[in-house]
């Protein structure tokens, strides 16, 4: 390659390395640094030379080609000639210094080629710099630098340089006046250090071995002190914090005499700087070096040196350490190396030093001491085991310090010195006590933002980290087995470290385990010489409450009750047994569960059967009484915590049960009543179960001390009862009867059914009757529980024995007062659930309740429950009301409801008959009707909830009539349409129980299954889907099945009912009455002729307020009845209706479609009326403007619109079949003939906007197909959006296009006849139905369906003779079905060759083409037709073809470009063999390479598929090969390795051809596309990367050049890169 060729393209890189664009720019860079590699000396010349010629360059352009140099000479060091190394050092050396300035960016990079070169050359390097280092002159800042970072990049280059580098430089160091001078000389100083350390430390691979320290010493010294004296004074802290650097690097090469001659001065100098400087990790490096040095040489002054020492690293220790920030965290480090190598010298002083400062209460002196502390105690063992007690004893007062801070750095050290063996000594049990409290932290009430602090401690990471220590202390720290165990037991009681209740268990577990399968004899434990341990009764009862809250303080009950197995001999050995067989099934249960899925009152069961197995075991009534006492004791830890300590009275209750002591069991019931805390709820009634639970074993003793503390002076408002109740001054009595009351239900509850019976009224409502009249909320629902606890009692006593309750009305009245006295509006308390629960198990025991009695019971209890507001309204704060939590509201809500059922079962039981059923549904019938949904819904469950109890308890002993059944379901059937899905479901359930009732009556067994009424059940399940259409055939069929088992008698009162739901408050079931009433009327309503008139007129004026779609479907099913008698008049009422239709219209029309034949007589009516009908009229726009618009004609329209209407009836499908060719063919050309049509204009309204006229017509085509089941034609034209297409005018022809394709893949046998219907149009005066037509046939010709079923000539014909027509765009339309031909009929190509050859040719050449579109189509049609042609049609055609379209190729146009390339590959196959051909295809194969990138992907599709079919023709098998494999059209191309591959077998099989190819490539260097214009340039590059020495003459290089470097100045900066990089292959 001519050399000129590569210096043109390397100045045009050269010019464009400062583009604006970051990718040329480093592309420009890549191509240079390719020349550089491949002639080093000649491109190195050339940047040399044109930064000589542009001494003006801006710095960045400078500095990017001095970058480039350092890259070539770094790379290539070795093949640049010395001439060559010479003058770039000059250079080099030159740009550095020509500014006396310091300009950063210049100088450094020039700085750099000196660096890059020295790493070869150190000898030239220094002969350059050396000259410009010159004694007495203060050298350029760059040359010091320049020095400094040789030596670091070349040390054994450097160091010999260096004893006389430093003796030119001492002088200068003293004239050295600016900052920055003194800074790089420091700098530079540090650096020569550090490297001649580097080359003594490692001399064996040195070139000089004889180099010793000494040969520096003395400059290093005198160097030292200028910088030690003069220069760390500086006001500059950058230079500060560089000559400390050098001076901590420096003092490794001074003599140790000098050193220490320095030491006093300098150690208190290093030190300053803290004060001064920001960047503390390069002081405390340079300390650290000062100290290794000194410590190294055995300086014998540094100890006095050490008290400011330890005070300044203290300080630093002290410092806050960011771990975000790397500097902090070095700095840290530096420093406890500082104090490591202090401890090796002078260990006692340090820590004496280290234990004082502890004392000191500031939190950051305390976290740096304790990680000094923590440091020395791993890194210096021997040092610190003396004085281990000493550190022990000074550890306790950082302990008790208050900051989280402190306490984890605490925590690490206990850490350590539990590692070093400390805690085994006197004092260490205080260390494992801190861990214990802090695992027991609570959580940090943290509100509002994170804090910013980056060091802080949260109670929850720290208590995570006491966790993992307490674990691995146990885990990993063997020795310290018997410091653990058994004292961490100590911790599980008191109620301070309950949240540390896990970790401690774990702790123990993982201790006993280990010592039970090691038969450590210290696994038993002795209680008695254990002092401080807690008694195994008081473990057993902490692991056992504990246990029934599993998921409380965090998940403490699995490990609970794993420790409690763990111990059981040492808690008593009869329970090892027992408890491995009970404790793990109870494990697995808490495994599976979560706090939610637990269910507690069986868990609570569970272990409280547990403790009673156990006790029992035990057999020792000693040991039993003991526990009771002691857990009689331990209530008071409780306090804070009362559902666990109302879980400890009734853990209590069942020990006393065991306990056979009767004075014991007295004296715990007395101790438990005097001290409990009254004031609260939770305690009261764990109270009252626990003495409850006594009773079952103790009732006379129980009911004994009962009696004796209601007549105690706790009742008495006199001072004694505070000597008794201590700590509760503020106790009010009636908190205390409150219990006393639940107490005695309890009793009555839990004692043996055989001796309470007696008891009830002489001892227990003889004592809670007397408070019956109190007001006191407490005393009510204590009294309300009590009662129902006493009359559940009862119930299950007279189960086994008679028994009249004859206060049982006294008791229901005292109730009912309770329920009065409640908010109507809220529910706040629990006195209604509690009320009607106690009335339930009231209602059931002897007497019976009089008709008014159980009236007022059900009028109070309904009406009070039924009013409430919904269970998500919150109630507004009254004063002395808490507001409920919305889970307490809706639990509370729940259980109110639940009751009142329960309730209503149980007046029902007392007399089950229709007039009893009677009796509480007419409390309920009014707010069935109600217009709120909460209460409908409490009616109509409450309703499902007594029928279904009515049917289960139901005998029918005689033949009597349920005569309620019509009024029944009158009032229910409209609810199963609700709006509401609870209400509708349960409104299924009333009908279905309501029918199986009446099966009863009627006489049927209770086993008997009517196949109607059980099909209800189905029915449910649709009603949960709220769709309307679901609803309402839902409601029909009810009504068949209702209609089926209604006797006659009660059909009126139906009816009549359901009249009045059509005004319900709910429109959805006005909606089911309306259809109910019509599937009645079908069934059963042959008397009823009468009521017709009366009901239309209803209707009617019903439709005009009536909205919802289904209402006035079921209204026009009632209305298609009386009209199917009058035909005639309706249709033509409907037809003059004003457009467009409303919505009752319309639905009319739609019920005309349910019967066939008024449906057949209607369509053909229609149909005959569309032909002879004109579609539209012209009209003009405006007097003024001229021009016409189209506008709908009136009749047509309206019919399209009733047809549209009717075919929505699926009853219209048989008509529409039978019909479907001639109305299939009378709708399409009907939408042809209203697209881009107006609606008419009507006075009367202001619709027409909204209507859309081909729409309609589109709609009832469409309709049409889903009535003919074409399902998979619809299918397809829904995929393709097919409808939207057809209504408008722009892509009508393409919607038409996708109707014929989808009819022709899923309708074929349709089309004859369709076919036949629409061949008549085309001849039509209407333009827009000829277009329709044609598009229509032009793509049924793409379907080998026409020939089968023998329609291709009438087709072809057609085509043929629309190829003439006036319209541009049928004739446009007939070319595209000519050429479809190929598509669906290959094998008939032949047959037709001369037209169509004809046709597509004049296409091709047609004049009257305003947007190319015939043009288009005949290229497309065209490349089609000749995959099928044979040669002898063609042969003498294919070079006139092939310069016809030679010309579109480089079309602006896509689809023309597309389909020019397309059918030149197509045309291949008739070529192969004429060279004339083969030349043709050479001709545009750059062309076709180059469009392989072009913008539009189908283009590019286009490319690869002529390149694919022409690649034989060109004559090269591995073109070929390569052709076939890359060219994919689903895949992509990696498209530079393809071009680049190209090439090599361009060069290797056409060399002749290559001064064409390249000449044709740089014509594209013009290209309107920036991605042709790319490609070309990437192919020149290739090319010329690829192309050997003797194929270079082919190439017109200059040629070449010019165009790159033209396209290296393109405004898009792909060309630009792309041409840099095509000039990186000039080598």
């Amino acid at each position: 390659m001519d050399e000129t060729d590569v210096e043109q393209v390397t100045l045009a890189l050269l010019d464009a390395a400062n583009d604006k664009d970051s990718e040329v720019q480093e592309q420009v860079r890549k191509s240079m640094l390719t020349l550089g590699k491949q002639h080093p000396d000649r491109v190195l010349a050339m940047c040399q030379d044109y930064l000589l010629k542009h001494p003006k360059l801006v710095v960045s352009h400078r500095v990017v080609i001095l970058q480039t140099i350092e890259l070539i000479a770094g790379c290539r060091i070795e093949e640049i000639t010395s001439p060559r190394i010479k003058s770039i050092i000059s250079l080099a050396s030159d740009e550095m210094t020509r500014s006396k300035e310091v300009i950063p960016d210049w100088q450094q990079a020039a700085s750099n080629i000196l660096v890059a070169v020295g790493n070869k050359h150190i000898n030239d390097i220094m002969e350059e710099i050396l000259s410009k280092f010159q004694p007495g002159v203060l050298p350029h800042f760059f040359v010091v630098q320049t020095l400094a970072n040789l030596s670091d990049s070349n040390v054994y280059g450097m160091v010999p340089f260096l004893n006389a580098i430093l003796g030119t430089m001492l002088p200068m160091l003293s004239i050295a006046k600016q900052d920055n001078m003194k800074w790089v000389f420091s700098s530079a100083l540090c650096h020569f250090s550090d490297s001649i350390l580097e080359y003594l430390a490692n001399l064996d691979k040195a070139p000089d071995p004889t180099v010793r320290k000494d040969t520096f010493s003395s400059e290093i010294y005198a160097a030292f002190d200028i910088l030690f004296n003069n220069w760390l004074q500086s006001r500059e802290s950058k230079l500060r914090l560089t000559v400390s650097e050098a001076v901590g690097s420096m003092c490794h090469l001074m003599a140790s005499d000098k050193l220490e001659e320095q030491i006093p001065k300098l150690i208190p100098a290093i030190l300053s700087l803290y004060k001064k400087n920001n960047e503390h990790y390069v002081i405390s490096k340079s300390l650290c070096q000062v100290l290794d040095a000194s410590i190294n040489m055995g300086s014998r002054v540094l100890e006095t040196q050490l008290d400011s020492l330890l005070f300044a690293l203290h300080q630093q220790v002290s410092a806050p350490v960011d771990y975000h920030n790397p500097p902090t965290v070095k700095n840290h480090n530096e420093v406890l190396r500082c104090f490591s190598l202090l401890a090796n010298s002078f260990p006692d002083r340090l820590v004496l030093f280290v234990l004082q400062k502890l004392e000191n209460s500031n939190e950051r002196s305390r976290m740096g001491s304790l990680a000094v502390l923590r440091h020395l105690i791993n890194s210096t063992t021997s040092t610190m085991e003396s004085k281990k007690l000493l550190i022990l004893a000074s550890i306790r007062q950082p302990m008790a310090d208050h900051s989280n801070k402190v306490k984890k750095r605490v925590v690490q050290v206990i850490s350590a010195m539990a590692h070093h063996g400390y805690l085994e000594l006197e004092g260490g049990e205080l260390l494992v006590r801190f861990i214990v409290q802090h695992c027991a932290l609570p959580d940090t009430n943290q509100r509002g933002e994170k804090s910013t602090d980056p060091e802080e401690v949260t109670n929850e990471s720290l208590r995570t980290m006491c966790d993992s220590t307490l674990h691995l202390l146990t885990t990993t720290v063997g020795r310290l087995a018997d410091v653990l165990w058994p004292k961490l037991l100590y911790y599980l009681t008191p109620s301070q470290y309950s949240n540390a209740t896990t970790p401690l268990c774990k702790s123990l577990i993982v201790l006993g385990n280990k010592k039970k399968n090691n038969q450590d004899p210290s696994f038993n434990i002795d209680f008695t010489q254990e002092v401080n341990l807690p008694s195994p009764q008081t473990l057993m009862i902490r692991l056992l409450v504990n246990a029934a809250f599993p998921f409380s303080s965090r998940g403490h009950g699995a490990p609970s009750l794993s420790l409690l197995q763990i111990l059981s001999i040492n808690i008593h050995p009869n329970t090892e047994g027992l408890w491995e067989k009970e404790i793990p099934p109870l494990l697995s249960i808490l495994e599976e569960s979560t706090a939610q899925s637990l269910d507690k009152k069986h868990w609570d069961e569970k272990l409280l059967k547990l403790l009673s197995k156990t006790l029992a075991t035990i057999d020792n009534d000693k040991w039993v009484c003991q526990l009771a006492a002691e857990a009689t004791r331990y209530l008071s830890t409780y306090n804070n915590a009362l559902e666990d300590k109302s879980f400890l009275y009734r853990c209590i209750g069942v020990t006393l049960q065991q306990c056979f002591n009767k004075e014991v069991v007295k004296k715990q019931l007395q101790e438990i009543l005097l001290t409990a805390r009254h004031n609260d709820a939770v305690e009261r009634e764990g109270v009252a179960m626990g003495i409850g639970l006594c009773a079952n074993s103790h009732l006379e003793g129980t009911l004994a001390k009962l009696d004796e503390f209601g007549k105690s002076d706790a009742f008495k408002k006199s001072p004694s009862i505070f000597n008794l109740l201590k700590e509760r001054n503020d106790v009010e009595v009636e908190k205390v009867k409150s219990t006393l009351i639940l107490c005695y239900g309890q009793v009555a509850l839990n004692a043996p059914p055989e001796k309470i019976l007696n008891r009830i009224d002489q001892d227990i409502l003889r004592c809670i009757s007397k408070h019956f009249n109190t007001k006191d909320l407490t005393m009510k629902l204590s009294l309300i529980k009590s009662v129902g606890l006493i009359a559940k009692a009862i119930n299950a006593c007279v189960k086994k024995q008679s028994y009249v309750f004859s206060r049982k009305q006294e008791l229901i009245t005292v109730m009912l007062d309770f329920i009065k006295a409640e908010p109507a509006d809220s529910l706040r308390t629990q006195v209604r659930h509690l009320v009607m629960t106690t009335c339930a198990n009231l209602m059931p025991l002897d007497p019976t309740l009089s008709e008014n009695e159980s009236f007022d019971l059900l009028k109070v209890c309904v009406n009070s429950v039924f009013s409430l507001p919904p269970e998500t309204h919150t109630p507004e704060k009254t004063k002395e009301d808490e507001i409920l939590d919305p889970s307490q509201r809706q639990a509370l809500y729940k259980d109110t409801l639940a009751a009142l059922q329960e309730l209503l079962k149980s007046v029902l039981a007392k007399d089950p008959t229709p007039d009893g059923l009677q009796s509480i549904f007419k409390h309920i019938e009014s707010w069935l009707n109600s217009g709120q949904d909460h209460e409908r819904e409490r009616a109509v469950t409450a309703t499902a909830h007594i029928l279904a109890y009515y049917l289960d308890n139901l005998t029918v002993k005689n033949m009597v009539s349920f005569h309620n059944l019509g009024a029944l379901l009158g009032r229910l059937s409209p609810r199963c349409s609700d709006p509401h899905p609870a209400v509708r479901a349960a409104a299924i359930d009333c009908i279905y129980t309501l029918l199986n009732i009446q099966l009863r009556y009627e006489g049927f067994s209770l086993d008997y299954k009517e196949e109607a009424v059980d099909s209800l059940l189905s029915l449910k399940d649709r009603l949960e889907n709220p769709d309307h259409s679901v609803l309402y055939k839902s409601c029909s069929d009810l009504t068949k099945v209702m209609s089926k088992r209604l006797p006659q008698q009660q059909l009126t009162t139906l009816v009549f009912m359901l009249f009045e739901g059509l005004v319900d408050s709910q429109t959805n079931c006005c909606r089911a009455s309306a259809v109910i009433l019509n599937t009645l009327l079908k069934n059963r309503g042959g008397g009823l002729q009468e009521l017709v008139p009366e009901m239309l007129e209803v209707l009617h004026v019903r439709l005009q307020s009536i909205t919802e779609e289904q209402v006035r479907v079921a209204v026009g099913q009632t209305v298609l009845i009386l009209a199917s008698q009058h035909l005639q008049i309706v249709i033509n009422t409907l037809v003059n209706q004003p457009l467009p239709y409303d919505s009752w219209t319309s639905e009319m029309w739609m019920a005309l479609g349910a019967d066939p034949i008024v449906a057949s007589q209607i369509i053909e009516m229609v149909m005959e009326k569309l032909v002879i009908m004109a579609p539209y009229i012209d009209k003009k726009e405006s007097m003024i403007r001229g021009g016409t618009t189209k506008v709908a004609t009136n009749q047509p329209l309206a019919m399209t619109c009733g047809l549209k209407e009717l075919l929505l009836n699926g009853q219209s499908q048989e008509p529409a079949v039978s019909l479907f060719p001639q109305l299939f063919s009378c709708l399409t050309v009907r939408l042809g003939a209203s697209v881009g049509v107006s609606a008419p204009k009507d006075n009367s309204t202001k619709h027409t906007a909204s209507f859309h006229v081909a729409g309609v017509a589109a709609d009832a085509l469409r309709i049409l197909l889903a009535r003919a089941q074409l399902d998979e034609v619809m299918k397809r034209l829904d995929e393709d959006n097919a409808w939207d297409a057809m209504r408008e005018p722009n892509t009508h022809i393409t919607g038409v296009t996708l109707l014929a394709r989808a009819m022709a893949k899923h309708a074929g046998p349709r089309l004859p006849a369709i076919v036949e219907c629409l061949c008549p149009t085309l001849n039509n005066i209407y333009e827009c139905q000829r277009i329709t037509v044609t598009a229509f046939f032009s793509e049924l010709l793409s379907h080998h369906v026409v020939t089968e079923l023998m329609l291709i000539d009438v087709l072809m014909n057609n085509m043929m003779e629309r190829i003439s027509d006036p319209c541009c765009t049928v004739r446009m339309l007939a070319v595209r079905g000519l050429g479809n031909i190929a598509v669906g009929s290959p094998e008939k190509v032949n047959k037709y060759a001369k037209e169509l050859l004809a046709a597509m040719s004049s296409g091709m050449e047609e004049k009257d083409d305003p947007g190319k579109l015939i043009t288009l189509e005949a290229m497309s049609g065209l490349s089609k037709v000749l995959l099928y042609l044979e040669k002898k049609n063609v042969h003498l055609l294919v070079v006139y073809i092939f310069m016809k379209i030679k010309p579109f190729l480089e079309s602006e146009n896509d689809e023309i470009r597309c389909a020019s390339i397309h059918l030149m590959g197509n045309l291949s196959k008739f070529g192969s063999g004429e060279p004339v051909f083969k030349d043709q295809i050479h001709n545009v194969l750059v062309s076709l390479l180059l469009h392989l990138v072009d913008p539009n992907t189908q283009v590019v599709k286009a490319c690869k598929y002529a390149m694919r079919v022409c690649a034989p023709v060109l004559g090269s098998e591995q073109i070929t090969t390569m052709f076939q494999n890359h060219l994919h059209d689903d895949k992509g191309l990696h498209y530079g390795e393809f071009i680049n591959d190209l090439t090599k077998y361009l060069i290797q099989d056409f060399p002749g051809m290559l001064n064409f190819y390249h000449i044709s490539v740089i014509q594209f260097f013009k290209s309107n596309w920036p991605e042709v214009r790319a490609g070309a340039a990437m192919f020149i590059g290739f090319l010329l990367g690829n192309l050997p020495e003797e194929h270079l003459s082919h190439l017109n290089m200059g040629t070449i050049t010019k165009g790159l470097v033209m396209l290296l100045q393109d405004p898009d900066p792909v060309v630009r890169v792309k041409a840099a990089e095509a000039m990186g292959h000039f080598h």
